[in-house]
C-alpha cells in the first residue's frame, strides 16, 4: 500500500468495522485483536471518538447541547486526524496490522444524515488512506434497536439524535435517526467495497468468516512479530 499523498510505503494493513449501534462490530473487533495478538501478530487498536486532546471539550459541549451539525462534524473530524497523525499512521508505517472500531465512515454516515454535505465530508477525509478491508455489519433495524434500548434507562440527547428534532420522544428520534444512518451504510457498501457481515449470525460464526476473510487478503506471515 502507499500513501496516496506523498508516496511514503506503507509496511502494515488497516482493517476497519462499521454498522449501526448494537450490531456487534465492537465485540467482533475486539475478538479479532485478541486472535491476531494471541498468535504472534503485531497488531494496534484504535477506536472513534478517543482521542484525548478533544474528548473533554467534546463531552462538555454534548452536555451543554452546543454543537451544530458542522460542529459536530468538526469536532470529530479533529479526533480523528490527532488519532490519524500520532497512532493509526505511525503503526501502519511501522509495519502493523492495525484495527479501527469506526472509521471515516461513521462520518460520511452520521454527519451526511445531520445535514453536512458529502462532498464536504470526503474533502474533510481526503488525506486518509482508505482500508484494505472494511466489515460492515448488517443487521435489521429493529434488531439494532432492541438491542440497544433493551435494559438502557435513558438515551442520550446526541446519540437520540434530538438535535435534528425529528421527534419530541427520545425513542421515536432514535429509531429514525438510525434507520436514516442505516440508509447510508447501505449505500456506501457498493461505493467503498464494504465486506457484508450478517450481523444475525452467532458471535463465533461472523467471528470465524471475518478470520478467513483476513487470512484470504492478508499474507499475515509478514506481520509475525520479528519479522521485519
Amino acid at each position: 500500500m502507499k500513501n496516496e499523498k506523498n508516496g511514503e510505503e506503507i509496511k502494515g494493513k488497516l482493517i476497519a468495522v462499521e454498522g449501526l449501534d448494537g450490531s456487534g462490530k465492537s465485540t467482533q473487533i475486539h475478538l479479532l485483536y485478541k486472535w491476531l495478538f494471541g498468535n504472534g501478530y503485531k497488531v494496534f487498536f484504535t477506536e472513534w471518538n478517543s482521542s484525548d486532546l478533544v474528548k473533554e471539550s467534546t463531552k462538555k459541549a454534548k452536555k451543554r447541547q452546543l454543537l451544530t451539525p458542522t460542529t459536530f462534524s468538526l469536532i470529530h473530524a479533529t479526533d480523528f486526524t490527532d488519532r490519524y497523525e500520532r497512532q493509526i499512521l505511525p503503526m501502519l508505517k511501522a509495519g502493523y496490522i492495525v484495527l479501527c472500531d469506526r472509521y471515516i465512515f461513521t462520518s460520511y454516515a452520521r454527519d451526511q444524515v445531520r445535514g453536512c454535505d458529502p462532498d464536504w465530508l470526503r474533502n474533510i477525509y481526503q488525506y486518509v488512506i482508505l482500508p484494505d478491508i472494511v466489515f460492515y455489519f448488517q443487521l435489521p433495524l429493529e434488531v439494532s434497536l432492541s438491542r440497544i434500548l433493551d435494559g438502557r434507562p435513558a438515551l442520550k440527547y446526541f446519540e437520540a439524535g434530538m438535535d435534528m428534532n425529528l421527534s419530541p420522544d427520545p425513542y421515536m428520534s432514535f429509531r429514525l435517526f438510525q434507520g436514516r444512518v442505516k440508509e447510508q451504510y447501505e449505500l456506501m457498501v457498493e461505493e467503498f467495497h464494504f465486506t457484508v457481515i450478517q450481523a444475525e449470525l452467532l458471535i463465533l460464526q461472523q467471528q470465524e468468516k471475518m478470520k478467513e476473510i483476513v487470512k484470504s487478503k492478508i499474507n499475515l506471515s509478514l506481520y509475525k512479530k520479528g519479522v521485519m
